[in-house]
Formats: structure tokens, sequence, C-alpha cells
């Protein structure tokens, strides 16, 4: 399994070119992914971005021909290392992009796996983007995996140390940063850290997403 970067969609055929240093390489649009009803978007959006493939033929001459699969990758991927994970395990992973809902991240060779947003962190945001960037590099704990539909489910949350862990680097007197998560009738939640919130007294002018200073009284 090799990687390189995408250069070209060729929108006659919906295949992608690969530069692969002294060639191109070419991926048919029926070996671009692992999905048979994958739509033509999702081949488009790989341009400009790293690409796992395996080669699949080369044909020497004065113009070389390489042709490559993206989904025998993912096939071999899924085989060899995805299909043996477990709940419990630790995998590093790549955002890919970012829903209301959660954030998709790349487990490897472009297979897609959900964090939801409610197991981003423990203390509630309203979007993955409070958290998580496009591009970036995380570690993420494997949540629930489905085997019929080989959907896996991550979380983030359980690796960002326990409630006790965090209230550690707090104390009693002290007065420190954070960030509005919340307004309710009761009170306003303030994040102090990313497992971490703590109830403050209601205040006019504050919205969530807001940094302030507070004091921790208990």
């Amino acid at each position: 399994i090799l990687e390189g970067i995408c250069t070209v969609c060729d929108c006659r055929d919906m295949s992608l070119r690969v530069d692969l240093g002294c060639c191109e390489g070419i991926i048919p649009k029926e070996e671009v992914q692992l999905s048979p009803e994958g739509k033509d978007i999702g081949v488009i959006t790989r341009v400009g971005k790293p690409c796992a493939f395996k080669v699949t033929e080369i044909a020497l001459g004065d113009r070389p021909r390489v042709m490559l699969s993206r989904k025998a990758a993912q096939e071999e991927c899924m085989k060899e290392y995805v299909s043996r994970l477990t709940p419990g395990d630790i995998v590093p992973a790549t955002v890919t992009h970012l829903d209301p809902f959660g954030a998709f991240v790349d487990i490897g060779c472009g297979i897609v796996s959900l964090i939801c947003v409610d197991s981003i962190s423990v203390s509630r945001i309203f979007h993955p983007k409070d958290r998580l960037y496009a591009g970036q590099k995380i570690s993420a704990v494997v949540k629930t995996v489905d085997r019929e539909t080989g959907r896996m489910y991550l979380s983030l949350r359980e690796l960002l140390g326990t409630w006790e862990e965090n209230a550690a680097q707090f104390s009693p007197g002290s007065c420190v940063a954070g960030i509005v998560r919340s307004i309710e009738e009761y009170g306003i939640f303030v994040e102090l850290s990313p497992n971490l919130a703590g109830l403050a007294e209601l205040r006019e002018g504050i919205a969530p997403g807001d940094f302030c200073s507070v004091y921790i009284k208990s």
C-alpha cells in the first residue's frame, strides 16, 4: 500500500490522477472507494489530498501507464486492521470534516469513522469545531463496532482524563480562565478543561463561546 497526492479528477470518466513522482498514476472511478454506491462528489473531493492505493498494472512505453486501486488498499486495511479492532482499542485518526452532529475521521486508507459530538468531551459543546479542525491528527478510542454494516464509532472523551484527574489541576480560592458552554435558568456552565465544567451564577451580557475569568468557590 502506497500513498500519493491526487492532482486531477477527469470529469469525463470520473477517474483520479495521482502524482507518482516519475510518472502519473490512474485510479478508475470503480476503484476509488470501497462503497459501490459512492457519489461523484466523493471522487471530486479527493483532489489535492493524500490517497492510499495499490498498484494493479504497469504498462511500460514512451508514456508509462500505471493503474492504481484505492479500493484494494481499503479492502486490505479492512481485513488486516479495522476488522480486528474491538471496543476499548485506541487508534490514530485524522479529522476529515466536521458536521454539527460530529466529526468524521480517517482511521486508515480513507476508511471513515464518526465521533459523535457528545463523545468529543464531557463538557458540552455545540459544534465539533469547538474542539477539532480538519486535518488534525488525533488518538481516539473505539466505542462500538457494527460487524454487519462495517460501521465503527469512536470517542475522545475517555482519553481526556477522569473528573478527578481534571479537578486536581484546580483548587478553591483561585481565579482561572474558562469558556462559557451553556446558559441555563439556574446558572452558567463554564468549561475549565475538556472534561471539567463548573456552575457560575447568572450574569447579563454573557453568551456561549465567551472566554471569562472565574473564581473557584468549592
